[in-house]
């Protein structure tokens, strides 16, 4: 067997618009259109998410190159505080290990970093030098990463789509189409009934097959959140997706008791690691779970969360993050179809998610995607040459 190369050097760069920090959108962005968040409540704060901040930390890409002078990369959100803990703290684990010590490296990052880690930033950073390992062990290997995590278990994915306009997307082939709420609880009762105006209109124009999802982006209380779904029932709403902030486990368990029989309860995107997904779980708190692979710890942690969650009869649905999670769910049978972000800013047409950050990104076609659209090495995309990266700190 020929020798297996050691990582050399990780290198930490950030980079400011669209892609892995996909609120970084010019004016006029569905996605930064008075949508429901947990600042609503301020009306200052309403209208924009990048008002508050939203779009403040920017991307973080990770770079990882081994002894044979292959680089594996990717990008998450994290920006500067992130490249700061790659360079500064993290690269320690990596540099002369093996490619192949992946899981050793992710237990040393996690537990190294336990007294001012645990949730958000740091386990953002982790995943991104997780996958980027992920992307480098591909390429030595000459392998998708599908084929890394025990192969596929079907030829193609299915995609529903996320934007504000579910009418477009079933016409474009996506199985269904989750859109924004608009309105938070401090809008009161006319936001309330907007809402469901909004959710009835569009039932009118898809027909009654499509499936129909509200993304409430942690921004209702218990109450709000079940008078909106049980008003919602009417225009068959098929799921009702992070209602509560992400630390309300108890109200997570409330609410799926609450919601009509047959209406889904959907959570998880801000949650991380094993750990806090087996809260979710154990309390019985949603019917399907959303890690995000950029932000939940990456593909080492994101396999131990799904194999928690096939134990507990719970569907794995990433949320967006285009290729690294494509890769997961082809490998998945409790992970039956992928979310699709609309990153054109009308959601009128499919582009791809991280542009322009990423070349090589592969996209649905009428809502699919065959497994041959991802049968390069690693995630198979690679990084714009033309998108400027800085590289704030060094080690």
């Amino acid at each position: 067997m020929s020798q297996i190369p050691t990582i050399k050097q990780v290198r930490a760069y950030t980079l400011k618009g669209g892609g892995a920090d996909y609120h970084d959108q010019a004016d006029g962005h569905w996605i930064d259109d008075h949508i429901a968040t947990p600042m609503s409540k301020y009306p200052e704060f309403r209208q924009s998410r990048r008002s508050f901040g939203i779009n403040v930390l920017g991307t973080l890409v990770v770079e990882i190159e081994d002894s044979a002078g292959n680089v594996g990369f990717a990008v998450t959100t994290g920006g500067e505080p992130a490249a700061y803990i790659v360079e500064k703290h993290l690269a320690r684990f990596l540099e002369g290990a093996k490619v192949t010590d992946i899981e050793r490296i992710w237990d040393q990052m996690y537990l190294s970093t336990l007294y001012y880690g645990r949730k958000g930033i740091v386990i953002n950073t982790i995943s991104g030098v997780d996958l980027a390992m992920w992307d480098l062990l591909g390429k030595v290997r000459g392998e998708p990463v599908h084929q890394l995590l025990g192969g596929a278990v079907r030829d193609e994915l299915q995609f529903y789509a996320t934007g504000a306009r579910p009418d477009l997307a079933q016409n474009m082939g996506f199985i269904g189409g989750k859109m924004p709420l608009h309105h938070g609880p401090a809008e009161g009762e006319e936001g309330l009934r907007r809402n469901l105006e909004e959710l009835a209109t569009m039932r009118e124009r898809v027909g009654p097959d499509f499936w129909l999802m509200l993304d409430c982006w942690m921004s209702l209380d218990l109450n709000y959140a079940t008078r909106l779904a049980q008003g919602a029932q009417a225009h068959g709403l098929k799921w009702i997706e992070e209602a509560l902030p992400p630390d309300d486990y108890w109200g997570y368990a409330a609410l799926k008791k609450n919601v009509p029989t047959g209406m889904l309860v959907t959570t998880g995107e801000h949650e991380a690691t094993r750990w806090g997904f087996r809260q979710l779980l154990e309390m019985g708190c949603c019917d399907i779970i959303q890690p995000d692979v950029g932000w939940c710890g990456g593909i080492t942690e994101l396999l131990k969360i799904s194999a928690l969650a096939d134990a507990h009869q719970a569907l794995v649905i990433p949320h967006g993050s285009s290729v690294y999670s494509y890769h997961f769910v082809a490998t998945r049978h409790n992970s039956p179809f992928a979310e699709f972000l609309m990153m054109a800013p009308k959601a009128d047409e499919v582009v791809p998610m991280f542009h322009p950050q990423l070349l090589g990104e592969p996209v649905p076609v009428q809502g699919r995607m065959r497994l041959s659209a991802l049968d390069k090495p690693g995630f198979g995309v690679e990084l714009n040459p033309a998108c400027e990266l800085q590289r704030p700190y060094t080690h």
